[in-house]
């Protein structure tokens, strides 16, 4: 018997504000600092860690770069609060909107925010830092154990006010998404990107918090790395010694240390060092439905990594550096200055193989009045997206705007976007009298995507192609094999042995994630030489998907190459000791390997780390189901429903685990209050309309079946189950309906078909 696969949930890292490039680092000579430096009187984290120096040492040979980059956002990504970085009103200022309440107020020059804390009840906190600088600031507050948490209300620099970051109701007290719990802990999900060489220091034993860093906010080591070795350099050749080296102890700089934060990504290994390989410290998430829109534009809070590998500019070689000064933070050029840099009407030597020449800055392409918002190429090319209410950020994948797919699949398109109250079509219609049809006929991912996004088989063909298109952004064509096989493993395998052996990573990384989605004994054929692979990112995706697979007990190099992915996994869990969906994911992983005690470990790390994440749970409760012990799987879903209760998924699994204790009315109460929670999941309605039928309330089973429901219903066992109970009853009137609905989700069944002409007989002679 196969053991049901256990949820995996991985996190992404989340960061509030993004990282650009700075100064060179000093050439000045302080003494070097070991890790435990006493720290800074005014911030207590800084510590200056070995091979770095402190930062202000740079500015005394690199003042003009220092200059510059003071200017600049990121240099106030994170600051101790004080008079001057607060930006926020807090002279007694009430808030109390959407649920939450709070006041804002200072004590002996100190900022106060009173607001619920994790207990649920009313209390005063101490601001000691902020977060971020503009359009919105952010205060974090330190609520013992090393543990800062960002406020959920922050200010709004613009219009001069407080308001919540939250959506919909404000979470419980002690919760996830609780301004107290794990999801808006600096330590856990920010202190990646803030900060010059952050260190977690997660105390497992304690669950305590020991951070430090070697500046408050980011600084030029956040980009040219530690700058002890420089200095060194430096010292020698100020001296003339021959003995200088030729290396000036600076990292390489280039995409790869911008995307380390311009990414939603995931951590592989503890601590980013700059001149390093993106894809060897992080594994970026691929273009799934609940991230970006299917033609790929950016969604959910993705910032700029997996749009702009999208786009024809990174495959041309643009670098993050054409269109941006590194220390300013800012745009190199005002307006369509910046596009026409490349984009002219006599192509740049250094693109003239792709050619982006044309004549584009004219009225004759832009059909707006030069000068105005509408003739700005950022404006139609990169359209702009708010997150965290307040925070607009531009689409990075350089998108031609699209109405007519607008229209079909919900993606944003400028024009609707900028003229308010105008349709879709009206937007259609003016580009066909500007440019003629043929846009209509451009090609683009989101038919495919958006097909596979509704779990239409039909769309496996057109991802297919994608995959086998090379001409295709890696992005794209990793993120299509994964898609693919998720809607049938079976009938993809080959596509993701083929993806296995491409050149570009990002497509590898796509087939590791994909052979999840087969069974186990296809995987190892499939992705093996994966595990050998040159880039970390895939071998430990690669090593997750294989952790079940029975072949791998056989000796030689793929059990070799085995055991050492399986060492890059377990650094990412070292990683992310802090993270209960890591702890849980390798716990799965670690079932999966026959180290049963080590896993049910795993599982309860990750619920004491973050005790209301309902992944986790499950997993606890499915690992004793399939461990046999039913007792525990059902008291372990007991626990989850507790602290959620409001959540589907773990009323139904409940509801199971009663049903496999025998415990029917009590399994019924479960499998309904999911039913009710989610009423549109076919499953659920189903389960629970057998568990009815199981003790006799076969009527109140068939009445879950509702006339509605079989208009609407596109699920086989739903209508399945819907007319077998209708038979068992002899109601065939209203059973012909479900088979009416069956016979039109399979139009081309034999036995379905004589089903709906007996049961029409039956109905037109009163049987």
């Amino acid at each position: 018997m196969r053991v049901q696969p256990f949820v995996c949930i991985g996190r992404a890292s989340v960061r509030w504000t993004a990282l650009a490039l700075f100064s060179l680092i000093t050439l000045a000579a302080p003494a070097l600092a070991a890790e435990k430096t006493e720290a800074s009187v005014s911030d207590p984290l800084i510590a200056v860690h070995d091979g770095f120096v402190d930062e202000k040492t740079c500015s005394s040979c690199h003042a003009d770069q220092a200059t510059a980059f003071a200017k600049s956002h990121h240099a106030k990504a994170m600051a101790v609060a004080d008079d001057r970085s607060v930006l926020g009103n807090f002279n007694n200022i009430q808030f109390d909107r959407d649920g939450v309440a709070a006041s804002f107020f200072r004590r002996d020059g100190r900022f106060f925010v009173r607001t619920e804390g994790p207990d649920g009840k009313q209390a005063d906190y101490e601001v000691k830092y902020t977060f971020a600088y503009e359009p919105l600031q952010q205060y974090l507050v330190d609520l013992g154990g090393g543990r800062l948490q960002a406020l959920d209300i922050a200010w709004d620099t613009q219009k001069q006010e407080w308001f919540w970051l939250g959506e919909v109701s404000p979470a419980r007290p002690g919760s996830t998404y609780h301004w107290t719990g794990p999801f808006y802990r600096w330590n856990r999900t920010c202190i990646d990107c803030h900060s010059t060489d952050p260190r977690t220091n997660f105390q497992p034993q304690t669950h305590e918090y020991k951070s430090s860093y070697v500046a408050t906010s980011i600084g030029c080591q956040s980009c040219h790395g530690g700058g002890a070795k420089h200095v060194k350099w430096a010292r020698a050749k100020a001296a003339n010694a021959s003995t200088a080296a030729a290396d000036s102890g600076l990292s390489k700089v280039d995409a790869n240390t911008c995307f380390a934060c311009h990414a939603r990504r995931s951590r592989l290994v503890d601590g980013y060092r700059p001149g390093g390989s993106f894809l060897d410290h992080f594994s970026p998430a691929l273009l799934r439905s609940g991230l970006y829109f299917p033609d790929g534009q950016i969604r959910d809070e993705v910032f700029e990594y997996g749009s702009f590998q999208q786009s024809k500019m990174a495959k041309a070689g643009v670098t993050c550096f054409d269109c941006h000064s590194p220390h300013e933070g800012t745009v190199k050029a005002a307006g369509n200055a910046l596009c026409t840099q490349c984009h002219a009407e006599t192509a740049p030597e250094r693109f003239a193989g792709n050619d982006p020449s044309g004549a584009f800055d004219t009225p004759a392409h832009m059909h707006h009045p030069q000068g105005s918002a509408g003739a700005l190429c950022a404006n139609c090319h990169m359209p702009e997206r708010i997150y965290m209410k307040a925070d607009p950020r531009r689409d990075h994948s350089f998108v031609i705007p699209r109405p007519d797919l607008s229209a079909l699949y919900g993606t944003p398109n400028a024009c609707t976007s900028c003229h308010e109250g105008k349709t879709n079509a009206w937007a259609s219609e003016n580009l066909d009298r500007w440019y003629g049809k043929a846009w209509r006929q451009r090609p683009s991912i989101a038919h495919a995507f958006a097909g596979a996004a509704q779990n239409d088989l039909a769309a496996i063909e057109d991802l297919r192609e994608f995959l086998a298109d090379r001409e295709q952004p890696g992005i794209v064509r990793g993120s299509a094999v994964a898609e693919m096989t998720r809607l049938d493993g079976a009938a993809t395998a080959a596509d993701v042995g083929a993806a296995a052996g491409d050149p570009d990573p990002l497509v590898r990384l796509g087939a590791a994630e994909a052979a999840a989605n087969l069974s186990p004994e296809l995987r190892l054929g499939a992705i093996g030489v994966l595990l050998a692979d040159e880039t970390r990112a895939v071998r430990v995706a690669a090593a997750k998907a294989l952790g079940s697979t029975p072949s791998l007990d056989l000796l030689g190099d793929q059990r070799r190459a085995f055991d050492a992915a399986v060492d890059d996994l377990r650094a990412y869990v070292q990683a992310n000791t802090d993270s209960a969906e890591a702890q849980s994911t390798y716990g799965s992983f670690l079932f999966e390997q026959g180290r049963t005690d080590e896993a049910e470990k795993a599982f309860r790390q990750a619920i004491v780390l973050d005790p209301t994440l309902s992944g986790a749970r499950t997993n606890l409760a499915e690992f004793y189901r399939a461990t046999g012990d039913n007792e525990k799987s059902e008291q372990a879903y007991a626990e989850a429903v507790t602290a959620n209760p409001d959540r589907a998924d773990l009323r139904y699994g409940h509801g199971l685990s009663l049903v496999r204790q025998k415990a029917m009315p009590d399994a019924i109460r479960e499998l309904e209050a999911a039913m009710r929670l989610d009423p549109v999941n076919a499953r659920y309605r189903t389960t629970a309309a057998i568990a009815l039928d199981a003790v006799g309330r076969t009527d109140d089973a068939f009445a879950l079946f509702d006339p509605v429901v079989a208009n609407g219903a596109i699920d086989a066992n739903l209508l399945g189950t819907a007319i077998q109970l209708g038979l068992k009853l002899g109601r065939y009137a209203e059973t012909l309906k479900f088979a009416e609905a069956l016979a039109r989700l399979q139009p081309n069944d034999p036995q379905t078909a004589e089903l709906v002409r007996q049961l029409q007989d039956a109905v037109q002679h009163g049987r």
